[in-house]
């Protein structure tokens, strides 16, 4: 049974209780450097995601905790491969936008997050990753 996708299996469920919503991904792809020295976030081109938004777990509060990272928001599982941020590799999150009009979700409407720590990653093509929401972004 290897590479049996448990969790696609259980998200028919969830999406019963818990229905997934469009966003918009915008994957890191490093920065650059202006003329004054200022970095400027680099991002691929975006792409449409469901992503399956919830709360945060007490457990998962303890590992943001532990690795110092502050006002994280919620958490949202995605299928594929989402990348928190990356000093070492100088690399920040990606970026994950919600539509302006989300009937079910309005206080997610228009929302623009970063992606601060994977909190989950699984070999089977799905992660957990904990979002911060973005200031003028």
């Amino acid at each position: 049974m290897a590479g049996l996708n448990l969790h696609q299996l259980a998200r028919g469920y969830i999406n019963v209780v818990n229905p997934d919503i469009p966003a918009i991904l915008r994957k890191s792809a490093g920065y650059t450097i202006d003329d004054d020295g200022t970095q400027i976030p680099a991002y691929e081109a975006p792409v449409t995601v469901s992503a399956q938004v919830q709360s945060l777990t007490t457990r998962d509060l303890r590992q943001l905790e532990a690795l110092n990272i502050q006002n994280a928001g919620i958490a949202v599982y995605f299928n594929g491969v989402i990348d928190g941020v990356l000093r070492v590799s100088q690399k920040g999150g990606d970026l994950v936008e919600f539509p302006a009009v989300l009937p079910d979700n309005p206080e997610l409407a228009g929302t623009v997050w970063l992606t601060t720590n994977v909190l989950e990653q699984w070999p089977t093509g799905w992660c957990k990753v904990s979002l911060t929401l973005q200031n003028g972004s």
